[in-house]
């Protein structure tokens, strides 16, 4: 337990109380997560991959490597050991979406039974066209899963800049109790039970984002800009209610919220590589400079595979899937959306 007293502020009174967080995936996001945790007054340990990342935490406490700048709580703890994060009360799945299925299937065997296990991660599985939460069901189907989605950089939050996130979870007692266990006067979660709402709003998201990013990169305009946004988000919509999930939660803080956050501002990894690609740079030099993961190009192309299955339509993704993978150049993905026919906005 952290040795500074708790900011948070229950909504209630928890049946499960978290006091001990894991947080898998020593990332930006789950650096920043890590620090949320310590704050709220949780004793936190954080996996990372690289035993060279946990070491330096520890040593240094900050991750110099994916969040530098950011000083850490000294009690926070970094190991390359699974079975220690999956020994506290509650665990964050910040991993990649594309290992989201091997670093659970390695971590099952150490999760008790009832556990919760909260997705943070935004994407669909590029192999199976499967949702994270499909995927943990599967690895660890003894666990209680959530989804922790929204509108939130990981620098903002490490700073302490205000944010608001939905935290979804069919069990009302165990999503308030980890509502608690996070939940500071900057880190605001809301209670949802919308789970494919809240994950698929994240997913689609970060597709749209590096649509908008080509928009910015090509100097099209804040209207074109703007329009993008609001026709990708009723894409997002179209698929999400298809899948089951409800407008409402779509129209929140994970799937409109994260939408505004990812496709407003260079920040945002997804948007800014769509912004390289507007102004010329092939996918292989932009990605190959960076430490961090895109989501938005290995979910584009399962998006679109999905969204085929249901039979919906999603122009502004199939353009984006067609760009990452090479089937289309950016100028031809532009004329063909550009070229579409004139319809009903509804």
């Amino acid at each position: 337990m952290s040795g500074t007293a708790p900011e948070s502020s229950s909504i209630g009174t928890p049946r499960r109380p978290i006091t001990s967080i894991g947080i898998v995936g020593a990332g930006a996001w789950g650096t920043a997560l890590a620090s949320i945790a310590a704050r709220a007054g949780r004793s936190v340990t954080l996996w990372a991959y690289e035993p060279e990342v946990a070491d330096a935490i520890n040593s240094t406490h900050e991750n110099s490597v994916y969040l530098p700048g950011i000083t850490l709580a000294p009690d926070i703890r970094a190991t390359s050991d699974q079975s220690v994060v999956a020994a506290m009360d509650a665990i964050l799945l910040v991993c990649p979406a594309q290992t989201m299925r091997a670093v659970t299937g390695a971590l099952a065997e150490h999760v008790s039974a009832g556990t919760p296990v909260a997705i943070c991660a935004k994407g669909i599985e590029q192999s199976s066209g499967k949702l994270m939460t499909q995927v943990v069901e599967e690895t660890v189907p003894h666990a209680v899963p959530a989804v922790l989605s929204g509108p939130s950089f990981a620098a903002d939050v490490a700073s302490g800049l205000p944010t608001a996130v939905t935290l979804a979870c069919e069990d009302d007692d165990v999503g308030q109790a980890m509502i608690d266990a996070l939940g500071i006067l900057t880190f605001r979660p809301y209670l949802a039970n919308d789970l494919i709402g809240a994950e698929i709003g994240g997913s689609v998201k970060n597709v749209l984002a590096i649509a908008c990013g080509i928009v910015e990169g090509k100097q099209l305009g804040a209207s074109a800009a703007a329009a993008l946004t609001a026709r990708g988000f009723a894409e997002l919509t179209r698929l999400g209610v298809a899948l089951g999930a409800r407008a409402e939660t779509l129209g929140g803080l994970s799937g409109l919220g994260d939408l505004i956050l990812t496709c407003g501002s260079r920040q945002s990894r997804n948007m800014s590589l769509g912004a390289a690609l507007g102004e010329g740079r092939s996918l292989e030099e932009v990605m190959g400079e960076r430490v961090t993961v895109a989501e938005g190009v290995a979910t584009a192309p399962a998006v679109v595979e999905l969204a085929h299955r249901l039979d919906v339509e999603m122009p502004i993704c199939e353009a984006v899937a067609a760009v990452v993978t090479g089937r289309s150049n950016v100028d031809d993905a532009i004329t063909a959306l550009l070229s579409r026919p004139f319809k009903r906005e509804s």
